[in-house]
């Protein structure tokens, strides 16, 4: 079964994550399969617009908590590049030259969740919840900071970070997290579609890197820098811990780690 599908409309394309058993959970096939298809985009002049959804009852539960546990015990570099890996993913979408949106309709939770964020537009539904709960399981929110920080700031992205929580779709287009809170999803993304097709490729390609060139060298910059914190911190006591108690629905023991 393919982890990710694509699916050709006119001069849009749809992009499907699919491990629905895993909630969508990100793994290496998964970014690997999405890094592929946003190249594609990038060099296809056909497609006007993208968007990614989540096959079944999520639109993302972030990295995969069972292959996080089997690479805990990789070196420093392993770990590396494959935090880099998932980086790069962010960047390539963040810097896409067509509209990229988000269609959520379901949990879009830590990673799944800042995949949303490098979307251009979010569209989600009332099923959609939003969060990062890294803290809970003793890891740390670090790549998707770097979209966090910049779109809600400091203040209400600190708050999100530390407690774990996790919110609805209607806090979240309170505090500006997503763009639409709908009842039909698919309605407002045709919209969207017919606003693409009738405008020029070339024009929304030069006002993307224009509104980006404010952020472009910052942001590669940073996911560089939050890969290593990424990394580092998956040798440490309490990700091992947070990793094993989750995996076997125990309450986790911090004091034993410290």
């Amino acid at each position: 079964m393919e982890v990710v599908t694509t699916k050709r409309e006119k001069h849009h394309l749809r992009i499907k994550l699919n491990r629905p058993e895993k909630r969508n959970a990100l793994n290496d096939d998964m970014v690997g399969a999405l890094k592929l298809a946003f190249r594609n985009v990038q060099t296809d002049r056909e497609i006007r617009s993208v968007s990614i959804e989540g096959e079944g009852k999520a639109f993302c539960s972030g990295a995969d908590l069972s292959y996080l546990k089997k690479i805990s015990d990789n070196t420093f570099e392993e770990n590396l590049a494959d935090s880099q890996s998932l980086a790069k993913l962010y960047y390539q979408i963040y810097t896409c030259e067509k509209p990229v949106l988000a269609l959520v309709d379901g949990p879009a939770l830590a990673g799944g969740c800042g995949l949303a964020s490098v979307c251009d537009i979010i569209i989600a539904s009332k099923k959609a919840r939003f969060g990062y709960p890294e803290v809970r399981i003793g890891f740390v929110p670090a790549l998707v900071s770097a979209m966090l920080i910049r779109q809600l700031g400091e203040r209400r992205a600190i708050e999100l970070m530390l407690t774990g929580r996790i919110i609805s779709a209607t806090e979240a287009r309170q505090i500006g997290m997503i763009t639409h809170l709908e009842e039909n999803i698919e309605k407002k993304l045709d919209e969207y579609i017919d606003l693409f097709e009738e405008n020029a490729p070339g024009a929304m390609a030069a006002t993307k890197n224009m509104i980006h060139a404010f952020t472009y060298r910052e942001m590669y910059d940073d996911l560089n820098r939050l890969s290593e914190v990424n990394a580092r911190f998956r040798d440490e006591a309490e990700f091992k811990e947070g990793i094993d108690s989750f995996l076997n629905k125990r309450k986790p023991n911090w004091i034993s780690t410290q």
